[in-house]
């Protein structure tokens, strides 16, 4: 499985259900973007592109660490 391997990288892709907002305002993406930031810290992850939409969000992430985050993992 690619997320268990360190240097792989990942195309995560969050989506609002029915196609509704992810984010209430600003302040809301901004807080999500301060979250996103300390966690690649903590993780060693790197962050290479993110787009962030009313409706979802794409981010370009490259794991160190031998496992992704299971914030990230989908079963």
């Amino acid at each position: 499985m690619a997320h268990r391997r360190p240097g792989a990288l990942h195309h995560i892709v969050i989506r609002g259900i029915e196609r509704k907002r992810i984010f209430v305002d600003d302040k809301d993406q901004n807080d999500f973007v301060e979250r996103l930031s300390h966690l690649l810290q903590e993780t060693r992850t790197l962050c290479y592109a993110w787009a962030l939409m009313r409706n979802h969000a794409h981010l370009l992430l490259r794991t160190v660490l031998p496992r992704l985050h299971r914030s990230c993992v989908v079963s």
